[in-house]
């Protein structure tokens, strides 16, 4: 059975944790015009008499918005500075040497680690 508009768009609201007003001001971003009214029959059951089926034009619209909400506009965007070349080299290095030091283990004991007795490397008591 394949997922109708409205299931996706109430999926997304589900996932994204949306709440009414984050989608009306969504779709405001691509100037597309809804009332809040209106956009409750989306999210009706099928079986309400109020239910209305979301159109592609809306859905399109909505997620077009969804990536300037999520993402910025591309003018925006385009407006980061690159890192400089040494600095992006000295993250690639920090990066790369968390990764290659052996990890500390910590005690499988919560207390203090004094009270417990030493072991050897074949695990006897010393």
């Amino acid at each position: 059975m394949a997922l109708s508009n409205n299931d996706i768009i109430k999926k997304l609201r589900v996932a994204l944790k949306l709440r009414d007003v984050d989608i009306i001001e969504i779709l405001a971003l691509v100037d597309y015009e809804i009332a809040k009214s209106e956009l409750g029959a989306f999210f009706r059951n099928e079986d309400h008499p109020k239910y209305v089926e979301l159109q592609d034009q809306i859905l399109r619209n909505f997620l077009n918005g969804l990536v300037i909400y999520k993402r910025g506009t591309m003018e925006e965007r385009g407006k980061t500075r690159p890192m400089p070349k040494k600095r992006a080299e000295n993250v690639r290095k920090e990066r790369k040497e968390s990764f290659d030091e052996p990890k500390k283990q910590s005690p499988r004991v919560s207390g203090d680690v004094s009270s417990r007795s030493a072991k050897d490397k074949y695990g006897r008591k010393s």
